[in-house]
């Protein structure tokens, strides 16, 4: 897998929702998080600016998902379900986008991915000790 890729397609799992993205700092940016939402999505996101994601195909078909604070705005496909990137509460100026949709990519590639501490948000506590590590998940295939 080339962690230093710059940009790359995406797309939902039915195609309705089709997108093309610049990464912030290629695969390197990999992680989850631990809060509510992500606890149940599951899902590894890597890091773009806003600026650096344009949907080619089926913007109408995106929903808008946002909770408790209403900071992070969670996007996700109309039809299929899938969610496919997030702005985040963390930083209002980035998004989380979801490394399954993009093409070529699994979230098995990743022998090890860092959890981020999304129960204790950095907006809710010190600000100055910033984003806490929750722990690392690890994949060991076995086929």
């Amino acid at each position: 897998m080339d962690y230093e890729i710059k940009e790359i397609d995406g797309s939902c799992h039915c195609g309705a929702v089709r997108f093309h993205v610049k990464l912030t700092d290629g695969l390197h940016t990999a992680r989850r998080c631990t809060c509510s939402y992500c606890r149940m999505r599951g899902a590894v996101t890597v890091s773009a600016n806003l600026d650096d994601i344009v949907i080619l195909t089926g913007e109408a078909a995106l929903t808008l998902y946002q909770f408790n604070s209403m900071s992070a705005k969670h996007y996700f496909c109309s039809y299929c379900g899938i969610y496919t990137h997030h702005q985040r509460r963390s930083n209002q100026n980035e998004y989380g986008v979801n490394a399954a949709c993009l093409e070529g990519i699994s979230p098995f590639d990743f022998s090890e991915v860092p959890v981020n501490d999304g129960i204790h948000h950095p907006s809710d506590i010190d600000k100055e000790v910033g984003p806490r590590r929750a722990g690392i998940l690890r994949f060991f295939p076995t086929i």
